[in-house]
């Protein structure tokens, strides 16, 4: 619902800080039904999946386990307005219904941080950024949350000059206008709460190389530090080894693909850097107290081959 909040109020507040109907929007939803949110909050939508005006911008807006609710009739409605020029935006998991569509191959776009993982694997023609939005020729995309607010900022500038976005930027008591070279994270020093060159970087390069995991020995290697000192440096900071924290990095990004793609259980072993299965099952287990087959709940691959994990 931020998301979605984000979007529309900008564009009011520009309509009243004018006096005049610069923006108007509807609410569209297949077969015109109302649409809940996550949060629970019901919205009566205006129209079902029919045509639009030409020069209209359709913006998407996605919630949690966005790939259960992209329907057929709704990719054919994206595909068949971007062919009659309109302009397409994805607003948080939005984002992965552009690309579902074929809209966004060999384009750059963004998403929540929390989708990037599976994002990257179901979608590979898409050059994904961490920015918190992109607009890339009639293509806009939004990491979500108050994003939303930076993108329609940045088009309200555009079409009427950034005396107006910044008046509504007030009204919304947006002090800090992002821009599309501004990341959606937190730096790390800020997410894990210590600032200490050395291990922000070490754990940067493990963020970097999931797939392909860098030994303790090299990382500290890297940094100008011995082994010792890298072990020491994790132990004092966060209560724990680099290898134990670069194990609980692989086994999260392995929980996001189970939980967001169609990925078989081996494939996503695979993906987060462990060469055997088993021990991709031991090791997830171990941490998660469950196996993979039963995180996922259903298999991307065999039942057969993802049983034998367990």
């Amino acid at each position: 619902m931020m998301a979605f909040a984000s979007a529309i109020e900008p564009l009011r507040l520009a309509n009243q800080a004018t006096g005049q109907k610069l923006y108007d929007w509807q609410l569209v939803g297949e077969a015109h039904r109302d649409v809940t949110c996550s949060n629970g909050a019901v919205f009566r939508t205006d129209m079902g999946l029919e045509e639009l005006p030409r020069d209209s911008t359709v913006l998407v807006c996605g919630g949690i386990d966005v790939a259960e609710t992209i329907t057929k009739p709704i990719l054919n409605w994206l595909r068949r307005e971007a062919r009659r020029g309109a302009a397409m935006g994805g607003l948080c998991t939005g984002t992965w219904a552009l690309a579902e569509a074929g809209l966004l191959d060999g384009r750059r776009a963004t998403i929540h941080w929390e989708n990037t993982d599976a994002f990257c694997e179901d979608f590979p023609d898409v050059e994904l950024t961490r920015s918190v939005f992109v607009i890339d020729g009639n293509r806009l995309s939004t990491a979500g949350g108050t994003a939303s607010i930076d993108l329609m900022l940045r088009l309200i500038a555009a079409d009427h000059g950034d005396e107006l976005a910044n008046t509504v930027a007030d009204q919304m008591i947006h002090s800090s206008i992002r821009t599309d070279r501004d990341t959606q994270r937190l730096s790390i020093p800020t997410r894990i709460g210590v600032r200490h060159p050395k291990l922000a970087q070490v754990i940067g390069r493990m963020e970097n190389n999931i797939e392909d995991p860098i030994s303790p020995a090299l990382l500290a290697t890297e940094v100008g530090m011995s082994a010792r000192q890298l072990e020491r440096l994790f132990r004092r900071y966060l209560n724990r080894s680099p290898k134990r924290y670069y194990m609980e990095l692989r086994l999260q990004k392995a929980r996001n693909l189970l939980m967001q793609t169609e990925m078989s259980v081996i494939n996503v072993a695979m993906a987060c850097g462990f060469a055997s299965p088993s021990h991709f099952s031991k090791c997830y287990r171990a941490h998660y107290q469950t196996t993979p087959y039963r995180e996922r709940g259903t298999s991307g691959g065999t039942p057969e081959a993802d049983r034998a994990l367990e």
